[in-house]
């Protein structure tokens, strides 16, 4: 799809590659530009039931571009500065929803309509980890080393990770993990809440789960996300009236019907995208 991310749609699945792997994937302009850009196109491609997001080389993602940095430590001082994913001038300009374009590269992927899987391995640092936070489902390789690292260069995380973070690791984690820069591995990880699944083969078996996740009925897994990402923000009572209102938008149609069947019939169901 671009020099930066490789995109393989087949059987439902969506095999998305950062492979910018002379620089660990590092987070640049293009790489920026490649992740809003993808999530938006997948978004719109109906054939795809579930993603898997992976990084090729020695590493998932390695945080953002020191080239960038530089950018970004110069934008005060030098006002012609361009570079959307990181210029001063920007960071406070809502250009996709909610979100700037940076942002945008992490949370473009917890509202993708359909699941998520990250598949990490070497590490994810940085905006690289904000990137890995955006999935529904984290798989990483025990020996990856995940850093919430902004602090070493005298900024804060601001990649999504606030609204995604809160609902999964304790405060006091949190706090100590973004006031120390500490580098931390994936078997930490999840103890903590970021990982969802150690493995000696992350990418193998993100890729064994999307094949489950894609053989359901697709409208039932993307309202079931629909209401999850309603959670962080929701009352119980706005929770219990949404899923009321979800179910009633799939129940009686076709997948949902064709899901019953296959069930009863103990068939492997065909489903409409």
């Amino acid at each position: 799809m671009s020099e930066r991310i490789t995109v393989d749609i087949k059987d439902g699945i969506a095999d998305v590659k950062l492979v910018r792997t002379d620089k660990m994937n590092a987070l640049d302009d293009a790489m920026f530009e490649a992740l809003v850009s993808t999530a938006e196109k997948l978004n719109s491609e109906k054939s795809v039931r579930c993603v898997v997001l992976s990084g090729e080389g020695r590493a998932f993602c390695a945080g953002l571009d020191m080239g960038n940095f530089a950018k970004m430590a110069s934008a005060g001082s030098d006002k012609s500065e361009k570079s959307s994913a990181t210029s001063s001038e920007s960071l406070a300009t809502r250009t996709y929803g909610i979100a700037n374009r940076a942002q945008q590269a992490a949370w473009g992927w917890r509202q993708l309509r359909v699941p998520v899987i990250n598949a990490a391995h070497g590490v994810a640092f940085g905006g690289g980890f904000q990137v890995f936070l955006g999935s529904d489902i984290r798989i990483a390789h025990p020996e990856t080393k995940l850093c919430i690292m902004e602090v070493k260069w005298g900024l804060i995380p601001d990649m999504a990770l606030t609204p995604i973070v809160r609902n999964l690791v304790r405060e006091d984690i949190l706090r100590e993990l973004t006031y120390t820069g500490r580098i931390f591995t994936a078997v930490e990880g999840k103890e903590y809440g970021f990982v969802t699944h150690l493995s000696e083969t992350p990418y193998d078996d993100a890729m064994a789960l999307a094949k489950t996740i894609a053989s359901q009925s697709p409208d039932s897994v993307q309202a079931a996300k629909r209401l999850y990402n309603q959670l962080p923000d929701a009352t119980e009572a706005e929770t219990l009236l949404a899923e009321s209102t979800i179910q009633l938008e799939i129940m009686g149609k076709p997948n949902q019907i064709e899901a019953a069947m296959a069930g009863l019939e103990k068939r492997p169901a065909n489903f409409k995208d």
